[in-house]
């Protein structure tokens, strides 16, 4: 199965890059290159958001069940769990960030002329 996954991934990946490759004119490669980094910039932060969802929740869920099965150290699993969101949330900060600079920092559009 995660063969699959990879060669599936693979395939859309080289099939999103292959009209910037056989491009003939500078003009349309730009633009090909500013589309494919506005969907690139929301692929980083969509899926930087899912996965510190996923994180973020399953370390409430930890949380949660550790208090309920020792309630005397629920001070201690609670400062520890606050530090690991706040830890899960820099890296949907750090995808928000890479978004922007594709968004507004582009460098591949500068060096196409566009």
């Amino acid at each position: 199965m995660k063969r699959v996954v990879v060669a599936g991934l693979m395939t859309i990946a080289i099939s999103l890059t292959a009209s910037m490759a056989f491009a003939a004119d500078l003009g349309a490669a730009a633009a090909s290159v500013i589309q494919y980094t506005v969907l690139a910039a929301g692929l980083a932060i969509g899926l930087g958001a899912i996965g510190s969802g996923i994180g973020m929740g399953t370390a409430i869920g930890g949380a949660c069940e550790g208090t309920s099965r020792n309630p005397e150290a629920g001070g201690r699993i609670l400062t520890t769990m606050i530090i690991g969101l706040a830890m899960i949330e820099s890296l949907t900060i750090y995808a928000l960030v890479v978004a922007l600079i594709l968004l507004f920092g582009n460098p591949y559009a500068k060096l196409l002329g566009a």
